[in-house]
């Protein structure tokens, strides 16, 4: 039970990177795909159907661990609460730049929230990146079960510890050039015209980027958190994930190669499921390891709820989760075909 609650919450991040990924890419790069105020409206017409269905995983994501992992949760909450407030101002100014920036007709209200929307959509995967190192890294986790963490404190993985230092921000790099890819191939997906071809340029420039920071990343962990790769020969489900990541960052190379857009984009999405369920597996049953004394560490075992409660839930997680897909595919039906940017005045 506690396994595969586990696999739930993995479950629930990975889809949310993979869906509010590729708007995270397409807002970052929107100002360099997309030239003008129309086609700045088409990529807004893109993602505008998503967005904001997308961060509702993020949610499932808190809720799945608030039942099944509370005491992940508080701590996690705890601990990296500067962390957690910048990542919602961060989310909070994207939604807001995506509604205010078409409620005045003016080039300098417009051009003050597409910046707005870049810069947020930028910060949002560094951050979230840096939490994944943060969990790789390790955390001061006290006897007590609890840690507070500075946002800065050291370049250095060790010792004194910040939510920043050099291997955190490794991971945060990857995860925004990763995004930027995922971001670049879905807008090459649903665009035509000059925007598709910039995105592809984009996506052709950003898959270099990708796979080397993830190559440097892989080295990085296995020195600052070398127990991640510990016990990997036996746990099938590691090499599993590997295949589907490696096959997935190969299809997305490929398939853009060939002009099969869609095909590329969903590559991405594979590499980016792929890397995030390696990474939980590798790292079960761990949830937040402790840097001060591995005893200290929260793990699925010692953090879970009690078995009525994971049981009680068993009977609306499932139905929740199909409600969600069965939105997603409505979704994906509805607004299939390349996107149109809206007339002034209609949509954003």
């Amino acid at each position: 039970m506690i396994e595969l609650w586990f696999a739930f919450a993995a479950v629930m991040v990975a889809v949310y990177v993979v869906l509010d990924g590729f708007d995270f890419g397409a807002g970052a790069l929107h100002l360099t795909v997309a030239k003008s105020d129309t086609e700045r409206r088409q990529v807004l017409a893109a993602i505008g159907p998503f967005w904001d269905g997308n961060e509702v995983w993020l949610l499932a994501a808190g809720g799945v661990l608030f039942l099944a992992f509370p005491k992940v949760l508080a701590a996690g909450l705890s601990g990296f609460y500067l962390a957690i407030f910048l990542l919602l101002w961060v989310l909070i100014l994207r939604g807001v730049s995506i509604e205010l920036r078409s409620h005045v007709a003016d080039p300098m209200w417009r051009s003050f929230w597409d910046a707005g929307f870049a810069v947020a959509s930028t910060l949002a995967p560094v951050l979230l990146g840096a939490a994944l190192g943060n969990v790789l890294r390790g955390v001061p986790v006290g006897a007590e079960g609890w840690f507070a963490l500075p946002l800065f404190a050291s370049v250095r993985p060790s010792g004194a510890l910040g939510v920043l230092d050099w291997y955190t921000v490794l991971i945060g790099l990857v995860a925004l050039a990763a995004l930027l890819h995922h971001g670049a191939l879905f807008l090459a997906w649903k665009t035509d015209g000059p925007v598709h071809a910039r995105s592809r340029a984009w996506a052709s420039r950003l898959f270099p980027a990708t796979a080397v920071l993830w190559i440097a990343a892989t080295a990085a962990t296995a020195e600052v958190a070398p127990r991640t790769f510990e016990g990997v020969a036996g746990k099938p489900l590691v090499w599993a994930a590997s295949l589907l990541l490696v096959a997935g960052l190969g299809t997305s190379f490929g398939a853009r190669r060939l002009g099969r857009d869609r095909t590329a984009f969903l590559g991405s999405a594979a590499f980016l499921l792929g890397t995030l369920a390696a990474i939980a597996a590798s790292v079960y049953p761990t949830w937040l390891a402790s840097t001060i004394d591995p005893a200290y560490s929260l793990t699925a075992p010692n953090s879970a709820a009690s078995p009525a409660s994971l049981r009680a839930g068993l009977y609306w997680w499932p139905f929740g989760l199909l409600l969600a897909l069965a939105y997603l595919a409505l979704l994906l039906h509805l607004h299939r075909g390349k996107a149109k940017a809206a007339a002034e005045g209609e949509g954003y």
